[in-house]
């Protein structure tokens, strides 16, 4: 799964998550409140953060879709920058 850092930077985002309900790869960000402008900011915190640009083919909706999704792109950046 991801680490703690990023569950850390993505609920802020998340409006519609309760504090103690539990964020899951399958969760659906869009239903939880992620909306453009708070993508946008999340991308920013994200690559800030981790260090990482996310390339043209990465800057899809479907990046965004879900937390496991959007781990899995962070990861493979990371694993690229390390490598």
């Amino acid at each position: 799964m991801w680490d703690e850092q990023f569950e850390q930077i993505l609920r802020p985002f998340l409006p519609f998550l309760p504090p103690q309900e539990e964020l899951t790869p399958g969760t659906e960000l869009k239903d939880l409140g992620l909306d453009s402008l708070g993508t946008v900011q999340l991308l920013g915190t994200l690559e800030e953060t981790y260090q990482v640009h996310f390339r043209d083919s990465a800057l899809t909706m479907d990046t965004f879709r879900t937390a496991g999704v959007l781990w899995e792109t962070v990861e493979s950046m990371l694993q690229r920058t390390a490598g």
